[in-house]
């Protein structure tokens, strides 16, 4: 954790990376992880990287619990996400999406 060589550990960010213009844009995979952990800790149980095409339900998760995702990421990467943007999300990759798009904005 010391070193900030090239192996750089994704899962051990909790801030957006910053540069001068803002929130620079966050990698997928950190994302994937973001959401995996904050799921995690959602459900109460460890949740492994589901894919992308998963849908979120199948890990456990109802709707209380996916607007508690979108809160902490929304926390976690300094975000809003409008609340009419999320009718319809039901994957993985559809969330991730639009914490994508909303990080993007930031930028």
């Amino acid at each position: 954790m010391g070193s900030q060589g090239p192996d750089i550990d994704r899962t051990a960010f909790t801030e957006p990376i910053s540069t001068e213009r803002g929130t620079a844009m966050i990698a997928r995979d950190e994302l994937l992880n973001t959401f995996r952990r904050i799921a995690s800790e959602v459900a109460e149980k460890e949740i492994p990287l589901p894919t992308e095409t998963t849908p979120i339900s199948d890990l456990g998760i109802d709707s209380l619990g996916m607007l508690e995702i979108v809160g902490s990421m929304e926390r976690e990467f300094q975000i809003q996400i409008p609340d009419d943007q999320l009718v319809g999300i039901s994957t993985v990759a559809q969330l991730v999406d639009l914490v994508q798009k909303r990080t993007d904005k930031v930028a």
